[in-house]
């Protein structure tokens, strides 16, 4: 075929705008295309591999390959994804997609994924800094008057220990020091300090030692589970709750999983459900997911 002078310079002409325009656009840091920002990271016999399904794939796995740095756990991915795209196309060959066992583990999985799908949007939605201030709030409110106690102790075996190391205290030993030197409690190294705690969170036989004892002075030997505690107080005061954002990431958790298990609610609220193995009985609803339900003070507002 023969092309005209013409037609070349059309050609030439045409061929200079596309690359006016590439060269405009690459200038500008837009994508050419939508797939250069899901770049394919592999073929496996024609099948592609991208960077989507590394994303997917991490989602699943990452748990189990958090020990590694990113580029062993990328490559890791990437051959997992590899041998399932080699394998999966074996089990297509040998007709596994036609078993009534796999069909019944595709129809849950269908249905896990979808529920997840939908609870993860329902659950992001509810994270407003306006649902966030109010738990921070209704939070800040029960822990608002509630007393801690700073206090150092030490811990041995036996009752003739802590009579003796009582006695030693009353003539001014230091508590710390002797802390130190015969307590057998981890916290032994930095002088028996507990900082401070809430009466909820120490044994009951500790606490109400503790929380009985004025500033400065030495309990009497004290029995729990652990052994025998000798206790000086050292401090009381009203409880500070942490800052809002000391527990941000607390109270996020808990107004996802809250709005999670309020909407599985309206749903059940709204269907038909039949228990034919139980006729007399209604449908119980599923264990609510760990702090679901609960009220937003508590170990939320304690600082990790």
């Amino acid at each position: 075929m023969t092309i005209s002078a013409n037609s070349m310079s059309r050609l030439g002409l045409l061929t200079s705008a596309a690359a006016i325009c590439l060269t405009a656009v690459l200038g500008s840091g837009l994508p050419v295309r939508a797939q250069d920002a899901n770049p394919v990271l592999a073929k496996v016999n024609g099948a592609e591999i991208r960077q989507s399904d590394l994303a997917v794939a991490e989602e699943e796995l990452g748990p189990s390959l958090q020990q590694m740095d990113p580029a062993t756990r990328r490559e890791n991915l990437i051959s997992f994804l590899i041998d399932m795209k080699i394998v999966a196309k074996a089990a297509e060959t040998k007709k596994v997609a036609d078993s009534n066992e796999f069909k019944q583990r595709l129809a849950f999985a269908r249905d896990r994924l979808l529920m997840d799908s939908l609870l993860a949007t329902e659950g992001k939605a509810a994270v407003t800094d306006d649902a966030m201030k109010k738990v921070y709030e209704e939070a800040t409110k029960q822990v608002s008057g509630e007393k801690e106690v700073h206090a150092r102790h030490i811990l041995v075996p036996t009752e003739e220990e802590a009579k003796a190391i009582k006695a030693e205290l009353d003539k001014g030993a230091d508590f710390a020091k002797l802390a130190k030197e015969k307590s057998k409690d981890p916290g032994a190294a930095d002088g028996g300090d507990l900082g401070f705690f809430t009466k909820e969170q120490m044994v009951p036989e500790f606490s109400a030692v503790a929380f009985a004892l004025e500033p400065g002075k030495i309990s009497d030997p004290v029995k729990s589970q652990f052994g025998w505690h000798v206790i000086k107080v050292e401090e009381k005061r009203d409880r500070k709750p942490p800052t809002f954002d000391q527990v941000k990431g607390q109270i996020e958790n808990f107004v996802v999983r809250k709005a999670q298990a309020d909407y599985v609610t309206k749903l059940r609220g709204e269907a038909k459900v039949e228990r034919l193995d139980k006729k007399d009985q209604p449908a119980a609803p599923a264990t609510p997911a760990p702090d679901a339900k609960a009220a937003p003070g508590g170990a939320m507002m304690k600082k990790k």
